[in-house]
């Protein structure tokens, strides 16, 4: 099975004139609510223009989407049938791409995901909490924000196992959901990173001073919560959502054993 990865960045030609490509994944726009208007607005008219090529040529698009779809959250886990109604005009944008794809009726997956995190890469998170505890100084995360964050890895499993089906006959196209078990606010999430870290460097004999982590308050009335109801891809497609603890603690044994064979810098 060949499955062909759009990067906005790489030449339009892309190989898409290969006959061998059985799909197209589009990864998902980091933090899209705080991004420039314009790199999301791109990112929207990038979508329309890999779908396009998708239908005419009958190739399955998965297009990854950021929970932050859901401006507002909800407060029972948001449902796959659920269409965003965000304020923003970026995000608006997104949702307008996505109906455009469900109205069409091609091959299609709009997979919405947790936050997404990994030790390498621009927007992994990890390496950004992890470079600035090193750094002792203060990282600022929301207490009153809840979401599933999502490992890397378990996006790039969950999507195996569904393109494998998809070139076996399935055609149980739509939205699906894929987030981490048990939610968590950003806070409790760094504050966990940072509680393992010294663990395991200190249990690696590589104990280093860390920076604190503090909480910020956005939502003072009541928390807001941004968590995925993942029913859908578990009765469809057999995908389990995988627990962000083992996820992360595994993540942070690997970086530590990178640390102490110095392939990283501490």
């Amino acid at each position: 099975m060949s499955i062909e990865t759009y990067d906005p960045a790489t030449p339009d030609d892309l190989g898409w004139s290969q006959p061998d490509i059985d799909a197209i994944v589009v990864p998902p726009l980091s933090h899209p609510a705080s991004a420039e208007p314009a790199r999301v607005f791109d990112h929207a008219a990038m979508v329309e223009h890999v779908f396009d090529h998708c239908a005419r040529h009958d190739l399955p698009l998965v297009w990854c989407v950021s929970d932050q779809m859901f401006e507002a959250g909800g407060d029972e886990p948001i449902k796959e049938c659920l269409i965003p109604e965000p304020i923003d005009s970026g995000l608006r944008r997104l949702v307008k791409t996505g109906s455009m794809i469900r109205a069409r009726k091609a091959k299609h997956i709009i997979l919405r995901v947790g936050p997404l995190f990994g030790i390498e890469g621009e927007d992994a998170w990890l390496p950004n909490i992890i470079d600035t505890l090193l750094a002792q100084k203060t990282i600022s995360a929301p207490q009153d924000v809840v979401v599933g964050p999502t490992s890397v890895e378990a996006l790039s499993m969950a999507l195996t196992g569904i393109l494998l089906q998809i070139n076996y006959g399935a055609t149980h196209w739509g939205a699906y959901h894929l987030a981490g078990i048990e939610p968590v606010t950003p806070f409790a999430f760094s504050s966990m990173v940072r509680t393992q870290l010294d663990t395991l460097l200190s249990g690696q004999g590589l104990e280093r001073p860390l920076g604190d982590v503090r909480a910020l308050s956005h939502h003072h009335d009541q928390p807001m919560r941004r968590v995925l109801n993942c029913q859908r891809l578990l009765e469809t497609y057999g995908v389990h959502q995988r627990p962000w603890r083992v996820e992360l603690e595994r993540l942070l044994k690997h970086w530590c054993e990178q640390a102490q064979a110095g392939e990283v810098n501490l």
